[in-house]
């Protein structure tokens, strides 16, 4: 949590302002405010950085909503991801380091991710048999029934983004794959 200008504790990913806070029009949206502070000294760069600072944010809240409705089936957001690719596959196992790929994480995150998954028999380890050096990581019935149920609790959550239609969904995907082409992302 982090401290407001008033000293009350704003829960990380929760909203700045309650609806019982007088609003004015610059307490109720700060990134609106920041846009218009950096306008008057760096109007060539204002809108670069409100672009930033509303992705990082909508991140924040994103991230919030999705780790409440997993926090039930004892998920992160990236051990559900890490279950729900496993239970894509045909045969339900991939080499780790695919899954770093797939996953776009690093190598030591899905270790950790996957221990912790193995911990609480949703997969297993093992070494591949076609290459020893390669270790494969397969989800368990228990791990499948899991990410299914945990699925169903996302779509009726709307992944956390209710009120929001599929074409309005489309069309953020959209220009973030323009942010994710410039950063060479693709």
């Amino acid at each position: 949590m982090r401290d407001s200008v008033k000293g009350a504790r704003v829960p990380y990913g929760g909203p700045v302002t309650s609806p019982d806070t007088p609003q004015s029009s610059d307490t109720r949206d700060p990134i609106a405010e920041a846009r218009r502070q950096w306008s008057l000294r760096w109007p060539e760069h204002a809108d670069q950085m409100a672009a930033v600072t509303s992705v990082m944010r909508a991140q924040q809240l994103l991230l919030s909503r999705v780790e409440a409705v997993l926090k039930p089936f004892g998920l992160t957001f990236a051990a559900y991801e890490a279950l729900r690719l496993l239970a894509f596959t045909r045969a339900g196992a991939l080499p780790m380091g695919k899954m770093g790929v797939r996953l776009m994480v690093h190598p030591a995150s899905v270790t950790n991710v996957i221990g912790r998954l193995e911990q609480r028999g949703l997969v297993t380890r093992a070494p591949s048999p076609d290459d020893r050096r390669v270790v494969l990581a397969a989800i368990t019935d228990a791990g499948r029934a899991l990410a299914e149920e945990a699925t169903a609790a996302l779509h009726g959550a709307d992944f956390g983004l209710p009120g929001l239609d599929p074409a309005q969904a489309a069309r953020i995907t959209e220009a973030l794959r323009a942010v994710r082409e410039v950063a060479g992302d693709l």
